[in-house]
């Protein structure tokens, strides 16, 4: 009975281990995909115009009070 026990628990325990390795590969794997250059540019390019669509909008609003 106490091996049943045993045998469980180190089934569970490779299960886990198993898990956080599947969990770090797809970390790993989406943080590579985030760095490579064409995403890389994409996110530089969308955040060069969210900021100047900030700005517009700024000075909308300055021309608006002034």
């Amino acid at each position: 009975m106490l091996d049943t026990y045993r045998d469980a628990a180190a089934l569970a325990e490779r299960r886990l281990e198993r898990s956080v390795a599947a969990t770090l590969r797809i970390i790993a794997a989406a943080h590579d995909e985030r760095q490579a250059p064409p995403v890389s540019a994409a996110r530089r390019r969308l955040s060069e115009i969210y900021g100047a669509t900030r700005l517009a909008r700024r000075r909308e609003q300055a021309q608006r009070t002034a």
